[in-house]
């Protein structure tokens, strides 16, 4: 039997601080898994759900964008992803009655986690100007209103259409349709806050924005190094395929300011030797300052230029360019300049480059720690250049890996969520439908909340997320939020974003992954790109959570109707009967879906192109792989400050917080802790179990401000501290991003400690 949902927000004042465990998942994953499995979805409804996660007749999770093998366990899910799934097919309603018993006052002043915790939202509600809650409101005009508020706009370019990767391929390619036959390239999405610093520096140096090694090629890796990442929290299966790894001979190498229990030993719940023992991951860690992996992989580079008969002279002449310029710069590293960066030993180093050289085949793997700081892009170019000097582009078992956080944002970025389109796509655009797309570039992520901010944009759409949480600068992007004529949220279960509105405001209910979409053509698959290109669809198999919901092809359908009324030539209806006529229209337009429909028939799906991996070919500006060089740079930290890294709890995915406990690090019953080391806490006269305001600090000199954080001793690296988001949000400037990506300089935040009032 399902529980109910908590009435109240639990009180957060005082967590519980425990010492951090060094080993993830084992028996304590199964039984979270679960007790959360049950509360949310009874035992009946949770096998029913459970068994079909990841299978190849089933559906994709709704977490993360880790890829499946070609043979998959019974249970192919982690803690994580159950726990994603159990919210989803929850058996608890978000009903009309709910919203008249709720003023918008009453759900702004609430926790996203008692929010999330409600359950499923049931019909189309509606926020009339000057109105005090949502009310009820019929699909029909709920898209009346939209297209009033859009047509109304004095340019299209005032309208923003936002995109959660959690979006199919088949609505995210409507969507961008749609906003695009409409007039504007305003297509920003959740890769502008994640990997567009990936994108950005491996398009420039390989051609290609993703990654290039296929989960058989981490199986294959002599040596693999996790920078940046916590796959114990963010992508647990990951660690199965490390394991595999391990036991094949691999040597594992963890670049982290934190420890993090999956890395140090990962108990497979698959197996009797897992439960019991488990297996040891790491073979070294680094434990890095934040914001010195440039200088690291610079380093590294120089010594394996100074190691003779380290470089593989054959591909670096054959298929790469800007050698000599690179050479130049690597020639320069200095070792004090490197471990003052760093704050790694020298010896430590020198074991990396060690297992460096023995590595015939070397995979980097990397997620946020490396993409979200203002060096972020010429970070992994230097990962790049790594790569390259070794030959370990397009080899099996080596390889270049970002870690994609979201089950299908690489793949609606394929589908032209972006707001730089290629020509190219937008040729094929133009052709297959026979309308001229806005060449001119649109608004990501924070060009956007300034535009909202500004009076530039007045109308906001979201295809799912919780835009409000996952931004920067909360105060910042909420009252730009608010001088929007009109917020639109399609979503399945409630957050913070419902509360932050324009002067009206939708809330579109839609199906989830979990549920059967049943259309006038019969039932509907949808299809996803994991993280290593691999495409492959998705069949939920639960009643919808009400009989009102509509999927997401349908809602773009309908919208476009609407909005474009009947000028538009493109079959809008027809698209909503049968997703398979999506994807002949999407066959024709993007590279790798030719015979989309029948390849994503068979059992498994299919395998995008990739040049450099499939051929060695590198489609850049000048035909081959870039080596770059650049100055080096990390960040500088005054004396009295630390640099804040955000992060997520293990009882959190993205934005969502399925409960208040991070059991890997030890904390119970509340979020708002800071992770210092004993040694800083002490010069710092911070003592464990104390309170304090965090304050970011920023050229602009505005002072921003997280209250109330309980101070945790930890095993940090030295001058850095930890917290999770949204809570920490707050503190992170609009202005400070990445260059070249724009992505928010999320995890090198300057802060000081003031005594909680």
């Amino acid at each position: 039997m399902a529980s109910k949902p908590p009435a109240g927000d639990p009180v957060q004042d005082a967590p519980q601080v425990a010492a951090p465990q060094h080993a993830a998942a084992g028996l304590p994953a199964i039984g979270h898994t679960l007790r959360i499995a049950q509360q949310q979805m009874g035992v009946r409804r949770s096998a029913q759900t459970l068994l079909k996660v990841n299978q190849k007749d089933g559906f994709d999770c709704p977490g993360c964008a880790w890829p499946e093998g070609d043979k998959r366990h019974t249970a192919e899910f982690c803690e994580n992803g159950a726990k994603a799934v159990a919210e989803e097919a929850t058996l608890r309603r978000v009903t009309s009655e709910f919203f008249a018993a709720h003023s918008l006052a009453d759900l702004a002043s609430r926790s996203g986690y008692w929010l999330g915790q409600q359950g499923r939202i049931t019909q189309p509600m509606y926020l009339p100007e000057g109105a005090d809650r949502y009310e009820p409101v019929s699909w029909e005009r709920a898209f009346a209103i939209i297209a009033e508020e859009l047509t109304a706009l004095d340019s299209p370019d005032e309208a923003l259409f936002y995109t959660s990767g959690r979006t199919s391929n088949e609505a995210a390619f409507l969507f961008q349709l749609f906003a695009r036959e409409f007039g504007t390239n305003n297509l920003p999405d959740c890769s502008n806050m994640c990997h567009e610093s990936s994108g950005s520096a491996l398009t420039e140096t390989i051609g290609i924005g993703k990654g290039s090694v296929s989960l058989e090629d981490l199986h294959q890796a002599d040596l693999i190094i996790v920078a940046g990442q916590n796959p114990g929290t963010n992508h647990p299966r990951m660690l199965s395929a490390l394991e595999k790894a391990k036991n094949a001979g691999a040597k594992i190498i963890s670049v982290n300011p934190l420890p993090e229990a999956g890395m140090e030993r990962f108990k497979n719940p698959q197996t009797p030797q897992g439960m019991l023992k488990g297996t040891a991951l790491n073979d070294l860690f680094l434990q890095i300052r934040i914001g010195g992996d440039q200088a690291l992989f610079r380093l590294l580079n120089k010594l394996i230029l100074e190691t003779e008969g380290a470089v593989d002279e054959e591909f670096v002449r054959e298929h790469t360019h800007g050698y000599e310029e690179f050479t130049a710069a690597a020639a320069a590293a200095d070792w004090d300049e490197t471990l003052a960066a760093t704050g790694l030993p020298r010896a430590e180093i020198e074991r990396a480059l060690a297992m460096v050289l023995a590595s015939r085949r070397t995979i980097v793997c990397w997620a946020m720690g490396l993409t979200q700081h203002k060096h972020a892009v010429v970070t992994i170019r230097e990962v790049v250049n790594f790569l390259l000097l070794r030959g370990n582009i397009g080899r099996p078992g080596a390889g270049v890996c970002p870690v994609r956080g979201h089950s299908n944002v690489q793949g609606d970025r394929t589908m032209g969520i972006f707001e730089r389109p290629a020509p190219a796509f937008l040729d094929a655009l133009e052709k297959e439908f026979g309308f001229a797309p806005p060449r001119h570039h649109g608004f990501d992520v924070v060009r956007s909340i300034q535009a909202l901010r500004d009076g530039e944009a007045k109308v906001f759409f979201a295809m799912g997320g919780n835009f409000v949480a996952a931004t920067p600068d909360t105060e910042v992007t909420e009252a730009a939020m608010r001088r929007a004529r009109l917020t639109v949220h399609v979503s399945t279960k409630l957050n913070r974003s419902h509360t932050v509105t324009g002067t009206r405001a939708l809330i579109l209910p839609t199906l989830g992954r979990t549920d059967k979409d049943i259309q006038a053509g019969g039932r509907q698959v949808v299809t996803v790109e994991d993280s290593m290109g691999m495409v492959h669809a998705s069949r939920g198999n639960l009643t919808p959570a009400g009989p009102l919901l509509l999927s997401e092809p349908a809602i773009v359908s309908r919208l476009a109707r609407a909005v474009l009324g009947p000028s538009s030539t493109t079959p809008w209806e027809d698209f909503e009967k049968d997703y398979g006529t999506i994807r002949d229209r999407i066959a024709r337009v993007v590279p790798g879906f030719e015979d989309f429909n029948a390849r994503i028939a068979r059992p498994g799906g299919f395998t995008l192109p990739h040049a450099p991996r499939d051929e060695r070919r590198f489609p850049t500006a000048t035909g081959k792989a870039n080596f770059t060089a650049a100055p080096v740079e990390f960040p500088e930290v005054p004396a009295g400050r630390l640099l804040l890294q955000t992060l997520r709890s293990h009882d959190q995915y993205n934005t969502t917080i399925y409960g208040l406990d991070d059991r890997y690090r030890g904390i119970k019953g509340g979020r708002r802790v800071v992770l210092v080391s004993p040694e800083d806490a002490s010069e710092l006269g911070l003592a464990d179990g104390s309170y304090t305001d965090l304050v970011s600090e920023w050229k602009d000199g505005v002072e921003r401000r997280a209250t109330g954080f309980r101070v945790v001793h930890y095993p940090t690296a030295r001058g850095c501290a930890a917290a999770y988001y949204p809570e920490t949000n707050v503190l992170i400037p609009l202005d400070s991003t990445a260059d070249t990506s724009n992505t928010p300089a999320s995890k090198s935040v300057l802060i000081r400690f003031e005594r909680a009032q």
